[in-house]
């Protein structure tokens, strides 16, 4: 059975070279814009994995993995936030709201894709 990752990104350039991406490694793939979105999104599909941009319109990514943590059915997801602020304090904010990896705009695509497979535990 293949995984699941939904992407929560709203710069559409971005967000479909990440659905290329991820769909190119072999996981099944759904895609939000906005903050508000991811939630729901999440009870849908119940994805394995998210790769959650930080700052989207409607809520912020910290926000929303906080509240993906405190849903104990949604324990297993991964979350891999993106951002184009790298300060530690941002990381560690990130890290902190129970992201499982902070990766700062721009990144190699590669580093991404090293990064879902070892917490997929699968090739990308």
């Amino acid at each position: 059975m293949r995984k699941k990752v939904l992407i929560a990104e709203d710069e559409a350039s971005i967000l479909a070279s990440l659905e290329f991406l991820m769909r190119d490694a072999g996981y099944d793939v759904r895609s939000v814009m906005r903050g508000d979105e991811v939630l729901t999104a999440t009870r849908n599909f119940v994805p394995d994995l998210i790769v959650l941009d930080v700052m989207l319109p409607q809520r912020s990514g910290f926000e929303i993995c906080r509240e993906i943590r405190e849903n104990s059915d949604w324990s297993q997801i991964r979350i891999v936030m993106l951002s184009a602020r790298g300060r530690d304090r941002e990381v560690q904010r990130g890290l902190g709201a129970g992201a499982d990896a902070y990766i700062t705009k721009p990144f190699a695509t590669s580093e991404l894709c090293e990064c879902v497979r070892t917490l997929l535990g699968h090739n990308c």
